[in-house]
């Protein structure tokens, strides 16, 4: 109260003159202030945009001591020289990751900071708002800031993508360090090193290495190329040298993993034999794929320009013809080399990492490579045509009858998908859509390409597209940028046709019919059967679940789980949803076979399947009207014994 009455007695002038004081105060930046104020928050300065400009400190060091393999951990020092008289430093953390086509970066997993310079601590605080970035003080410091803090890879899938395990490692740069705010990534140079567990080998593109003990070094980069310089380490590793610029590298949980016959190092051969015939000159010097053979070690199937980092199942070199269903990843990530990294889409040439990608065509960038990824499978040998055959066949079924979802959403719409549901499970993904710009735009790229050969009388095809679209045109193998009119472009310059109406009524209208086009004027055509096709049944056999996708409408596994419920499906309108399980089929306790054979029995005599199953604590007897019997999708010539236009897609082209 006495407060109040002071301020209420104080002449009118005294108060205004108080109150203008006050607003001038608050109407000082808060970056300002804390200039001269050392309690004001640095997370008040403002994070300035990156610029083309070099990072004026000199180049930074990173250093990434990985041995602590038991407990997943990685533990940093980075080095930041800064210019004489700098006051504040801001670093960002990698947020809108390349290849990732979102706002990933695993912050989360960055502990235990500290900054300090000449040997005393820098007071930091993380932004209010951009929580990817770090305001450092660095008001009467000398010599650059050094940063420590360790990379927590996660111990289990629950938490995240596992990148290190007894056996081998899968560091990416990118995600245990930072960067200075205010230049383009391209434009920081960085000198890094990784010390390993005693004894294991390594595999990258990076240039320069030097090794010292366990300490292996390379010669300074950039930042950009740094994170897309990717390395795989592990205790059993092993090289094949696929061309003279081209090298396999491999890591496994086991020695006896590490195997390749000859026959089948000469299909990778001719993978990349296959994909310069289809791409011409490379974008890169070197090319190394990393690949990691492990049931341990998280998936990932992600492109770089110099290399890429694939998980496969852990025989899936050994064991060859039993493992074809996996291997189709090897050509994907290659064909990214010049489609998504070498030519990319304008509005996913970023500066920085922290400017956020739009991915609108993501349907060229990821729907063409996932095209080229059938083709370059079945030409070079890496798969055999049938199961290629089988993988197109599961993603025209999975149009044509499982993903009732395309009757309200388009392909476009899906290419925001990595942002909008980044990857998470979702209850009724059937209706949701996930990232369908791959498969369903593969299938539109396929039409396309029949569109063109039909044409020009089988003159030409998407190959010619693809040569005159993503060779390098230059010696430099900088990021050549494009728009949708591009596309467009390039395709009328190799057959004239409405491509522009084309791709508006397949790519960005919903409700369309199933993309099935392009397997029928390539002579295919999508039929059904009683049992999977050579993909389908590889797929369940390795996954030891039973997809019912294309009759009752959802997976289940072994135990009786149900997964991935189809919407309106017969099982979806029966009330069966995730985690329902099975207890019995017909009275009978559940198997898959079991299961199998309901199926078939109701086809015959078309009474309902009795299944009674159990949700949470209770229990329910649920009929199933269904009586079409099991049905898996098959791709078969629509005329017998021809020379069908995809068989000669397929067919390879280098002898």
């Amino acid at each position: 109260m006495r407060d109040e009455r002071a301020a209420t007695t104080q002449p009118m002038t005294t108060r205004i003159a108080l109150s203008a004081a006050l607003a001038l105060a608050l109407a000082v930046p808060a970056h300002a202030q804390s200039l001269n104020a050392p309690d004001v928050p640095l997370a008040a300065t403002p994070i300035p945009a990156a610029a083309d400009r070099p990072w004026p400190g000199g180049a930074m060091t990173l250093d990434i001591d990985a041995t602590d393999v038991a407990r997943g951990l990685y533990r940093v020092t980075q080095t930041i020289p800064v210019a004489p008289g700098t006051r504040r430093l801001t670093l960002l953390y990698p947020e809108w990751l390349p290849g990732n086509h979102a706002p990933r970066g695993p912050i989360a997993e960055l502990v235990g900071l500290e900054f300090s310079a000449g040997g005393q601590p820098l007071r930091w605080e993380r932004d209010r708002v951009e929580v990817h970035a770090f305001h450092v003080d660095l008001a009467g410091s000398a010599g650059p800031v050094v940063a420590r803090f360790v990379h927590t890879s996660p111990l289990r899938s629950s938490e995240g993508r596992v990148t290190m395990t007894a056996e081998m490692l899968n560091l990416q740069w990118e995600k245990m360090s930072l960067y200075p705010a205010g230049h383009n990534v391209s434009r920081i140079a960085v000198t890094p090193s990784v010390t390993l567990p005693p004894g294991w080998n390594l595999a990258t593109a990076l240039a320069g290495r030097t090794r010292r003990g366990d300490t292996v070094s390379f010669a300074s980069t950039d930042y950009s190329t740094l994170a897309d310089s990717p390395v795989m380490a592990g205790a059993f590793f092993r090289q094949w040298p696929l061309d003279s610029t081209v090298q396999l590298n491999a890591v496994a949980d086991a020695p006896a993993l590490l195997t390749l016959r000859k026959s089948d190092r000469a299909a990778l051969a001719r993978l990349v034999g296959e994909a310069l015939a289809t791409f011409g000159a490379p974008p890169f010097d070197r090319y190394e794929f990393l690949v990691a053979l492990s049931a341990r070690i998280g998936g990932i199937g992600l492109e770089h320009l110099r290399s890429s980092e694939i998980q496969l199942e852990q025989r899936s070199l050994a064991n060859w013809d039993e493992m074809s269903w996996d291997r189709n990843t090897l050509a994907h990530e290659l064909a990214h080399a010049w489609n998504g990294k070498y030519r990319r889409p304008a509005r996913m040439v970023t500066p920085d990492f922290r400017t956020p990608m739009q991915g609108d065509l993501l349907w060229v960038y990821e729907g063409q490579t996932h095209f080229w990824g059938w083709v370059l499978s079945a030409r070079s040998g890496v798969q055999p045509k049938d199961m290629v055959l089988g993988m197109m066949a599961q993603a025209a079924g999975q149009f044509d009858v499982a993903t009732p979802g395309r009757a309200w959403r388009s392909v476009a719409d899906t290419t925001r998908d990595p942002v909008v549901a980044a990857r998470k499970p979702r209850p009724y993904q059937s209706y949701a859509r996930g990232e369908d710009y791959y498969r369903e735009g593969a299938l539109v790229w396929l039409e396309a390409d029949q569109i063109i050969r039909r044409g020009t009388g089988g003159a030409r095809g998407l190959d010619d597209f693809a040569r005159a679209f993503f060779a390098r045109s230059s010696a430099r193998s900088d990021v050549s940028p494009y728009e949708r009119a591009d596309v467009i472009a390039a395709l009328a310059a190799i057959h004239p046709y409405d491509w522009d109406g084309f791709f508006r009524d397949r790519i960005d209208r919903a409700g369309r019919p199933a993309p099935l086009a392009g397997i029928d004027l390539a002579g295919y055509r999508l039929t059904w059967k009683n049992r999977p096709n050579s993909y389908e049944a590889a797929r369940m056999d390795q996954s030891r679940n039973l997809d019912l996708s294309y009759s009752l409408g959802f997976t289940v596994d072994g135990e009786g789980e149900v997964s991935d419920p189809i919407w309106d499906s017969p099982a979806f309108r029966a009330g069966i949803v995730t985690g329902t399980t099975i207890v019995a089929v017909d009275n009978i306790a559940f198997t898959m076979d079991g299961l199998k054979l309901a199926i078939e029995r109701a086809r015959q005599d078309k009474r309902p399947i009795q299944l009674l199953v159990k949700r949470g604590v209770r229990f329910s007897a649920v009929p199933i009207a269904y009586g079409e019997g099991l049905r898996w999708p098959w791709l078969e010539p629509a005329s017998p014994g021809g020379n069908a236009p995809l068989d000669r897609l397929l067919a390879p082209r280098v002898r």
